[in-house]
């Protein structure tokens, strides 16, 4: 029975895996979903591969947010490269669900390397993209107020 629902597991994820690459929109966007659930690390590079790929900007958030339930700190650089990407824009032009989907995956992977790259959303105008990268800075770093007034210090 055990090996069944192994097997079962397995034939979800690689159909979650093909739907991702060669799906329609809707199917990606729900094989991202799929691929998150399961948590497993390995499909970081898949993931992060296909974000390259992808155009559709519903899929993007859905494997933004399959890269936060994995929470593999491989994906941190990946995620980081979008925020730079979406920062870039005029902030009027800006895509706040992908801005909070971003902090909110950054937040749960952890990895202090996003910190630097979130900074410039502490002094965001919108008040609730500000309060979730100050949750995100307690997350990732609990001594994050002091640990930027020493590194400002120096």
């Amino acid at each position: 029975m055990n090996s069944n629902t192994s097997k079962d597991r397995d034939n979800e994820y690689n159909l979650a895996m093909k739907n991702l690459f060669h799906g329609e929109i809707m199917e990606r966007a729900s094989a991202a979903k799929v691929i998150g659930r399961f948590k497993d690390g390995r499909a970081t590079n898949l993931l992060a591969r296909a974000l390259r790929l992808e155009k559709d900007p519903i899929v993007i958030n859905r494997i933004i947010e399959a890269m936060g339930e994995i929470k593999n700190a491989k994906a941190t650089l990946r995620i980081v490269e979008l925020l730079k990407e979406e920062l870039e824009k005029p902030e009027d032009e800006q895509d706040k669900t992908r801005l909070f989907l971003i902090v909110e995956s950054l937040m749960k992977i952890g990895d202090k390397r996003a910190l630097e790259h979130l900074g410039i959303l502490l002094s965001s105008c919108d008040s609730d993209i500000r309060k979730l990268t100050e949750s995100a800075y307690e997350c990732i770093d609990p001594n994050w107020k002091v640990n930027l007034a020493k590194s400002n210090k120096i």
